[in-house]
């Protein structure tokens, strides 16, 4: 589906960034399906941003 939008925002803009951040982003789909890479959680981001603002 990502694929098809991609093709099709080049198609009408011509603007290759825009096709290949789409593809970026279903190939970071298709890596958290084959269980590569786990998705992050609100938990985890709070607990990063507490580290910070200490």
């Amino acid at each position: 589906m990502i694929k098809k939008i991609a093709w099709e925002t080049f198609k009408n803009t011509g603007d290759i960034n825009a096709f290949m951040e789409l593809k970026e982003i279903e190939n970071i789909e298709k890596e958290i399906q084959e269980g590569i890479i786990k998705p992050i959680d609100g938990k985890e981001i709070k607990e990063e941003n507490q580290k910070w603002q200490m």
